[in-house]
């Protein structure tokens, strides 16, 4: 069931058009990864996608409602995790509730039992600045999740991480995806993770930046263990690989 889609979205920043005619969409349940080099547009598609920008044409709808230009609707994730270092990691959580206008006490205890479900039981009354890398990442996902109507749009959350955090947060936020119901889309300039996490990969390309090529992962997400081993994750490496690098027409 189609839940989220783009229709041919334009944007352009003084003389220079960034993206043109970008059409896509997101199904319910699905992760869906933006791949491309850095100057693509991702980000700016993204922006457009969550509302904080306006495209110069094109739409966005959420199950069927036009939300072109309507922050809120969907929730949105940059790279970096943005806690406020003077708040416990209880009221960062809360603060989506909070902004909506529920006391206090009220978003703590809403998002109190969630904790345990995100990995990140016994966190509650820490402060950020207290908390590794990777839980600071959870904690935000948790906000965000916190603030979603089921569609999350992240913007190469896992990047800053080092290999080994970054693998188990993927292994992670798949098994929550999985359990909350979510629908994701992911900016990432990472072949593997985008390999790795998506079943479907829309690439961008070019100046402008525009979706020519997508890929469907057919390997089902739940065996992908070591998937990075496999022959066939080679052959999709070397196939994005391939698109990426052709000269623009």
């Amino acid at each position: 069931m189609e839940l989220l889609r783009t229709e041919h979205i334009t944007k352009s920043y003084s003389s220079r058009t960034v993206i043109r005619d970008i059409s896509i969409r997101l199904e319910k349940g699905e992760f869906l990864s933006l791949l491309g080099l850095s100057g693509s547009g991702k980000t700016t598609l993204l922006n457009i996608m969550s509302g904080l920008v306006l495209p110069d044409s094109g739409s966005v709808f959420l199950d069927g409602r036009e939300i072109t230009g309507q922050p809120g609707q969907v929730s949105y994730m940059l790279q970096k995790d943005l806690l406020l270092e003077h708040k416990r990691v209880i009221d960062n959580v809360a603060l989506p509730l909070v902004l909506r206008g529920m006391k206090k006490e009220a978003a703590r205890a809403q998002v109190d039992p969630l904790f345990e479900q995100f990995g990140l039981a016994g966190t509650q009354m820490l402060y950020p600045e207290q908390m590794s890398g990777g839980m600071r990442q959870r904690a935000a996902l948790l906000r965000t999740y916190v603030g979603s109507s089921g569609v999350i749009l992240l913007d190469e959350p896992f990047s800053a991480l080092d290999m080994i955090t970054r693998s188990q947060l993927h292994a992670w936020y798949l098994d929550i995806m999985q359990k909350m119901g979510l629908s994701t889309i992911l900016i990432t300039h990472d072949v593997d993770e985008a390999i790795l996490l998506s079943d479907r990969i829309c690439l961008m390309t070019g100046h402008p930046g525009e979706i020519r090529h997508e890929i469907r992962i057919e390997a089902p997400r739940e065996e992908r263990k070591d998937f990075d081993l496999n022959p066939e994750f080679q052959a999709y490496k070397r196939r994005i690989r391939e698109i990426l690098q052709q000269p623009e027409a």
